[in-house]
């Protein structure tokens, strides 16, 4: 019951927090001066284009952009009614995407799921590489597992991913008949979910859910091994082992219960730092994420559309923060959260 307390008080710090950010990354994409529609404006009056002048001035009375920076922000957001009322993100209304002259939310619609999933399967592939492989090169400290693991973690951490991509392009897809580019045969885009659209899906995964992940997976290791060393140099490891218990038991009930505590909590920075981290690799690979798409709004100053994935990423990190805090508490008994609610 107290943890269900806890997990309600922390979503609530969550969309407190979301309503802060929301306020910093509006401010942030408007600090350049001029926005896409103004520059617009700039080149079209100085071709002599009357008729695309009036359209874009238009718009800008459509989309609120001729009213005080807080009204933008409070109409983006969906707290007061713009010139179609109440039409904000709190009521799904993502805006309107100049540079595509479609609705954000048509340009985002696919690039949000296969997002999540291309994360979701690195993160899976960090906590699979990295658990086992930095709990063994603790335990087999100073041996030559020890050596290849941190070999193979600092040429994990060495190799920029987009390189790393590159390489994957060429080799995986010449000696392993891999599927490079997309996250899906093209066949199947647009269509329904069915069995052959999904192991289709899944082919194209494996690149880059490995370049993605390697990095990651790599400190990750690096951490957990660290944090294993520390607690086996520790007195209660040889009275364990002195009263009987045998290692490997003694091991995973003890010091890796304590070393998995920042494992879990590197959770909350884990998801967007890889969606950031995978914005070349995005590019290399022709991956319908939203790392290009993110890269295309920021150049072009496509200030709806930008806002959305920024948003988006935050959420993805207060969300990974809430996880982590919650199995915290059910990890790691000595951390009291009860003072927290008050």
């Amino acid at each position: 019951m107290l943890i269900l307390r806890y997990a309600i008080y922390r979503f609530g710090t969550m969309l407190l927090t979301l309503l802060v950010v929301s306020a910093l990354i509006f401010v942030i994409i408007n600090l350049p001066p001029g926005d896409f529609l103004s520059n617009q404006i700039a080149e079209l009056k100085s071709t002599g284009q009357s008729a695309g002048v009036a359209k874009a001035e238009f718009l800008r009375k459509e989309y609120a952009l001729d009213r005080p920076l807080w009204q933008q922000y409070l109409i983006w957001v969906g707290f007061i009614p713009g010139p179609h009322g109440f039409s904000g993100l709190i009521q799904g209304d993502f805006g309107w995407s100049f540079s595509a002259e479609r609705p954000v939310a048509e340009i985002v619609g696919d690039a949000l799921w296969l997002t999540v999933l291309v994360n979701l399967a690195a993160v899976g592939f960090v906590y699979l590489v990295a658990l086992p492989l930095g709990v063994l090169a603790a335990a087999r400290s100073r041996t030559w597992v020890d050596y290849s693991s941190a070999f193979v973690g600092y040429l994990g951490l060495a190799t920029p991913n987009f390189l790393l991509a590159l390489i994957l392009f060429y080799y995986g897809h010449r000696y392993m008949n891999l599927p490079i580019g997309g996250l899906m045969d093209p066949s199947f885009e647009g269509q329904p979910m069915s069995w052959e659209k999904v192991r289709s899906i899944l082919l194209h995964l494996i690149v880059p859910t490995f370049v993605i992940g390697t990095s990651g997976a790599a400190a990750m290791m690096q951490r957990l091994r660290a944090n294993m060393l520390d607690e086996l140099g520790k007195p209660y490891v040889e009275t364990a082992i002195a009263k009987g218990m045998s290692p490997q038991r003694m091991l995973v009930k003890y010091p890796l219960r304590v070393a998995f505590n920042p494992f879990v909590a590197d959770i909350g920075n884990l998801l967007p730092s890889m969606v950031s981290g995978s914005v070349l690799v995005s590019v290399v690979l022709g991956l319908q994420t939203i790392g290009p798409i993110l890269l295309t709004a920021l150049k072009t100053q496509d200030q709806f559309l930008a806002g959305f994935v920024l948003m988006f990423v935050a959420l993805l990190t207060l969300l990974g923060t809430m996880i982590s805090d919650v199995l915290l508490v059910l990890l790691d008994p000595r951390i009291r959260y009860e003072g927290r609610e008050a």
